[in-house]
């Protein structure tokens, strides 16, 4: 009998009477373990080797973990630090306890919960008592800790009858986000009867090529060598390859949806001056929004360079109000606070420097630009707010426009994702009216979540900025149509620190 050289390596390794796992195999063997998988499987198929495949849970402590089998659970320093300071006799204040325990950041949090629930004492009113019969050092969590790192750094749960580890010690240690638990298939090899025989009549190694290469070509040795057969069935390791970010993706696709409607794209500063930001938008300049709270204020020199007679016709629109019927707010405008610089809030700072005419874009009407481009917010985190996301910026200058049109913008845009279901609510802007929000429906959840906010252009904003005509205008949130097409029910699973690497790679954009 004649094998490939591979299959003859990992026959010869395997046993008749003990199961050898392909790791083993393949060190035996000096083969990598996937050549060494493939191997077995095509012995398998031709009756010499029984391969068994057992699915099994595996722990691996996590960075975290690890550094608490150094430094101890905070939950244990805590209960130390309150009996060196004499809590297991009375009461101690925390803020004395603290400090000794060397507890920084969420790790006061992370003892605090802990402590009770292990029974290492009682927190009430600012202090700390400890139960002098607690024996932190038999805690099972540290001691299943210190298991996972001192042996082979993972440890086989499969069915809970290890011993080593406790299933319900694994998983307490899962919830605190101390060891990540995943699945894992080991197989193991056999060689079977046929398999023995065939050893015992001796098996010869063939010479074969698993690829028809150039060289091989060129000398025409193709048509005496002999080709190793495939077995496209046989299972192989999952490659992760390098792929564009779900948001890149969902970037680029909205890129080509709004060129290929006929748009241009606009381009311009993250760090810009507030005039252009919000003063071009007749946001009045005491507006809640505009505070040091909701903005990221920079301590840089004031921007320069902005057109005089611009500044005056919107400081006019600002204080008296912009043509006939014009009242403005008669609230006071700083230009000093006009040039200060701050991280965009909206892209729709880059609508006001193309609408002017500052950033050199063609004005005669019709015009259609976007842009989907970084923008700051000082909000709090939740699953529909991030400090910073994807604007995707547009507008539309033309003769007689009305809010049909805008919606039917919006209708034609989002059908190119398949999104058909979009709800609209009348809404209020400073700078548009009328103003509407975009509202599109999970299609997880089922909840309808805002996508966009929109309107046509206040002549408060156009007319300083010398455009006669109507501009409609809107802003769209791209990690949020990411939501809706790629069912994301938390803005965090698409990018930081929280985000399912499986799920960014496995996620579809295209519709």
């Amino acid at each position: 009998m004649r094998l490939p050289e591979r299959q003859l390596a990992v026959l010869e390794a395997a046993s008749a009477t003990d199961e050898r796992t392909i790791d083993e195999i393949a060190d035996d063997a000096g083969l990598k373990p996937e050549t060494a998988t493939g191997a077995a499987f095509d012995l398998r198929d031709g009756g010499l080797l029984a391969v068994t495949e057992t699915t099994g849970t595996v722990a691996e402590p996590t960075g975290e973990g690890r550094d608490y089998v150094t430094d101890g659970l905070p939950e244990t320093r805590l209960y130390r630090a309150a009996v060196d300071a004499g809590a297991d006799g009375k009461p101690i204040a925390m803020g004395d306890v603290i400090g000794g325990a060397a507890l920084e950041g969420p790790e006061v949090d992370i003892a605090l919960a802990n402590f009770p629930r292990k029974e290492f004492g009682t927190i009430d009113g600012g202090e700390v008592a400890v139960d002098p019969d607690a024996e932190p050092d038999a805690d099972p969590e540290a001691a299943a800790l210190d298991a996972l790192v001192d042996g082979d750094t993972s440890e086989e749960v499969d069915d809970g009858t290890d011993g080593d580890v406790d299933d319900a010690v694994l998983d307490r240690l899962a919830s605190r986000g101390l060891v990540d638990l995943a699945e894992r298939t080991t197989r193991t090899v056999r060689l079977t009867d046929a398999g023995v025989d065939a050893l015992m009549e001796g098996v010869e190694a063939a010479e074969t090529v698993d690829r028809l290469t150039p060289e091989l070509l060129a000398s025409g040795e193709w048509r005496d060598v002999e080709f190793a057969e495939y077995n496209v069935e046989a299972d192989a390791p999952a490659v992760g390859g390098g792929r564009k970010h779900v948001l890149r993706r969902t970037a680029d696709r909205v890129k080509d949806v709004l060129v290929g409607m006929g748009f241009q794209e606009m381009e311009g500063p993250h760090a810009d001056g507030d005039f252009w930001i919000n003063d071009c938008l007749f946001m009045p300049q005491d507006h809640p929004a505009r505070t040091h709270w909701d903005r990221f204020a920079l301590d840089v020199p004031p921007i320069d360079g902005i057109p005089a007679t611009l500044i005056r016709r919107v400081e006019s629109a600002h204080r008296d109000g912009w043509g006939e019927h014009g009242d403005g707010y008669h609230s006071p405008w700083s230009e000093t606070f006009a040039r200060e610089v701050a991280l965009r809030g909206h892209t729709t700072s880059l609508s006001m420097r193309y609408l002017s005419g500052y950033a050199g874009a063609e004005l005669d009407p019709p015009q259609r630009y976007f842009s989907v481009e970084k923008v700051y917010r000082n909000d709090t985190l939740d699953p529909t707010h991030l400090l910073e996301f994807f604007q995707i910026e547009g507008w539309v200058m033309a003769e007689d426009l009305s809010v049909r049109d805008l919606m039917g913008t919006f209708k034609q845009f989002y059908r190119q994702f398949g999104i058909t279901d979009i709800r609209f609510k009348p809404h209020y802007n400073p700078y548009t009216e009328p103003s509407f929000e975009l509202f599109g429906k999970h299609p997880e959840t089922g909840e309808e979540i805002e996508i966009g906010n929109s309107g046509i252009f206040r002549e408060e904003v156009t007319g300083p900025l010398g455009v006669d005509c109507d501009v409609m205008a809107w802003g769209l949130a791209l990690e949020r149509l990411a939501m809706l097409i790629t069912g994301a029910a938390d803005i965090r699973d698409l990018h930081g620190t929280l985000a399912d690497i499986e799920f960014l790679r496995n996620a579809e954009v295209s519709h």
